[in-house]
């Protein structure tokens, strides 16, 4: 088997003197949909601070297409291709959609490959190409939720990373984001989908982690895990 797109080994996190993670390991390949699920609190969004490089790590390795990431900044770290879609989707509201957009690839240089990707993600979600001049903010929490999305894949990631994106939606919104983010795997993007809804989550995944104050407590295929009595039990009310 190829090596991970992205090995995370023994990695401990957190803030201050507050221990969050505790010794995570997980790995993600090349064209892959993993979830990481678990409840509130259980160190979700630390984790992917921790890789996109906005918090110290205190122990252990990550590395990313085969680079250890220690000593990157967060900046290093985006240029290199692992992007985060943050929870609360952080959109400017007073610019337009298109110009939202833009922003995801203000990074990037060469006209001609930005505009194929603008047409690209238009073609995912033509919903946007509607409201492109429309001011972000104007425009309701789930047409913000996918202009989030496609800001975020304009920044041309190689791993996407994208938190809590269910929270506040409608379960009809939050299924169309979920196969517009099968799609996106589909055309060559690898996604870690960190979720609180365990059931959207493996259900639309390749693999799944389930994460425990700090700890992977299980992981496997999403369909063995969405079928895991104790998966079912605590998390699924079954």
């Amino acid at each position: 088997m190829k090596e991970p797109l992205l090995h995370v080994q023994d990695l401990y996190a957190g803030y201050g003197d507050a221990a969050v993670l505790e010794g995570v390991n997980l790995d993600i390949h090349a064209g892959e949909l993993v979830a990481l699920v678990g409840s509130n609190g259980a160190g979700k969004t630390t984790l992917l601070r921790a890789l996109s490089g906005l918090i110290p790590v205190s122990g252990g390795q990550i590395v990313f297409d085969g680079a250890p990431l220690a000593g990157r900044t967060s900046d290093q770290i985006f240029r290199a291709g692992l992007t985060q879609l943050p929870e609360g989707r952080q959109l400017f509201d007073r610019m337009t959609v298109q110009d939202n957009l833009l922003m995801g690839a203000n990074l990037r240089r060469g006209k001609g490959a930005i505009a194929a990707d603008l047409e690209r993600v238009y073609t995912l979600l033509p919903r946007l190409r509607e409201r492109r001049h429309q001011l972000a903010g104007t425009m309701s929490g789930g047409e913000q939720q996918m202009c989030a999305m496609t800001r975020a894949l304009m920044a041309a990631p190689r791993l996407l990373m994208v938190d809590e994106m269910s929270l506040g939606l409608a379960p009809v919104v939050v299924l169309q984001l979920m196969e517009t983010l099968q799609q996106v795997r589909d055309g060559g993007i690898t996604v870690l989908l960190v979720e609180q809804d365990v059931h959207i989550a493996l259900e639309h995944a390749d693999r799944g982690y389930v994460l425990e104050t700090g700890r992977i407590a299980l992981e496997g295929q999403a369909r063995a895990l969405l079928d895991n009595p104790e998966i079912q039990k605590a998390y699924l009310g079954v």
